[in-house]
């Protein structure tokens, strides 16, 4: 993993920013919410595990999510969080 964070604290972030807008690389706003360790996505009808992020969150920064599209379920999703200045704190 190329990140100085463990990413416990990058899911606390996550964790931490639910319900709050968020918007994906195409510009598509969504709202999340955890139950447990899935994340539910106000523009999807399936939840994302928790491994989801884990597993990107060890290959950022991406220059898009089409990069862990192999990767990853929900990509955009997954691309979008893991990329957002409430999360990064500028650390990528």
């Amino acid at each position: 993993m190329r990140n100085q964070r463990p990413f416990d604290e990058i899911w606390k972030r996550i964790k931490s920013h639910e319900g709050e807008a968020f918007r994906t690389k195409r510009d598509f706003e969504f709202i999340y919410k955890i139950r447990g360790n899935a994340f539910h996505c106000s523009r999807t009808d399936y939840l994302l595990a928790r491994s989801n992020f884990k597993k990107g969150y060890a290959h950022v920064p991406l220059d898009g999510p089409g990069l862990i599209n192999h990767i990853v379920r929900g990509p955009a999703y997954v691309w979008a969080v893991l990329h957002d200045p409430r999360i990064t704190l500028g650390a990528w």
